[in-house]
């Protein structure tokens, strides 16, 4: 009897600790792989996460990296577990600038997030689109929106500057320039005005998402989606996000 009532709190204990396990992986998120079946986000991890768990985990994530304490990532295992399927958290809009790369500076990993890249991080029809996929067919609770300090398509829409399609897409980002409630001087050689430039820019950004596409907007309102902005230093490394 004694060993039946110690073999039965035995198998209770190991149960426990599986679903602690699950849920510390959950809910600790992104970039940590907490056991060997967590060497990728699965569903069951994914759909566990609020909004805020996979903000919170992308912040740490970026904490780590600007400390130096990225974790050790075995791409070839995600590549391998993410071959057959992918159920990323977020998907982030963000500048094509090489010293911005959203996945690095975040501590993430094959298969965590979408990543959406366009110089000035603005948002057309096809981003549009590419994010309701992510959203509502894939399953991703947050949508960010990531400009960084010292953009050169920030500093294009500041001069004016002309030069083929590039055109069009700076006349996007000018409404951000004439937005920004700076009283220094108004120049691209200005980088404190190019860096207000960039963060009015995400926060219009963020609003042209809420107001052109009504599947996010819907998602937003009930609590199934944040929509949400961050502004990356490339001196410091620092991700600093907001509502």
């Amino acid at each position: 009897m004694t060993e039946m009532v110690c073999g039965c709190a035995l198998r209770r204990r190991r149960g426990f600790l599986r679903a602690s396990a699950g849920a510390v992986a959950a809910l600790g998120g992104l970039g940590l792989a907490f056991t060997a079946d967590a060497v990728v986000l699965t569903k069951q991890m994914r759909d566990a996460m609020k909004p805020d768990d996979i903000l919170q985990a992308m912040k740490k994530g970026n904490q780590r990296f600007r400390t130096g304490q990225r974790q050790d990532h075995d791409y070839l295992a995600q590549q391998r577990k993410t071959a057959k399927g992918q159920y990323p958290a977020a998907v982030l809009l963000s500048c094509i600038d090489s010293r911005a790369p959203a996945e690095t500076i975040m501590d993430l990993r094959i298969g965590d997030i979408f990543n959406c890249r366009v110089a000035g991080n603005i948002a057309n029809d096809d981003i549009l689109g590419s994010m309701e996929f992510a959203c509502k067919v894939a399953g991703a609770k947050v949508v960010l929106v990531m400009g960084h300090t010292a953009c050169g398509a920030i500093k294009g829409a500041i001069d004016n500057a002309e030069l083929g399609n590039l055109t069009g897409l700076l006349a996007k980002i000018k409404p951000a320039v004439k937005a920004t409630d700076y009283g220094g001087a108004r120049t691209a050689a200005n980088d404190e005005f190019v860096d207000a430039v960039a963060r009015t820019n995400v926060a219009l950004t963020m609003a042209d998402i809420r107001s052109r596409s009504t599947v996010l907007r819907e998602m937003e309102s009930e609590g199934a989606l944040v929509i949400a902005g961050a502004m990356y230093d490339l001196q410091t490394g620092t991700a600093d996000f907001f509502p």
